[in-house]
């Protein structure tokens, strides 16, 4: 079964174009295999972090100052 795709036009920088097609020779990738697999990477972290941010959506708030004492008080800064 053949894989779905949609076509996009994209610009790039002049030297990231250039980075990637020498990224593509040398791993032997197209540079639409390349771009789609750093854009899933990144759509990945962005879940990861609504994630965290739903898990710790009750937590109570603490201010700054708060934040600051007790970061010092664990030896974290």
């Amino acid at each position: 079964m053949a894989t779905l795709t949609k076509r996009a036009t994209i610009y790039f920088d002049t030297n990231l174009h250039k980075a990637l097609r020498l990224k593509s020779v040398e791993t032997s990738r197209s540079v639409s295999k390349l771009v789609n697999n750093a854009v899933k990477e990144a759509l990945a972290w962005d879940v990861d972090d609504l994630k965290a941010f739903e898990e710790r959506a009750r937590e109570p708030l603490m201010s700054y100052e708060k934040m600051v004492k007790r970061l010092k008080k664990n030896c974290r800064i």
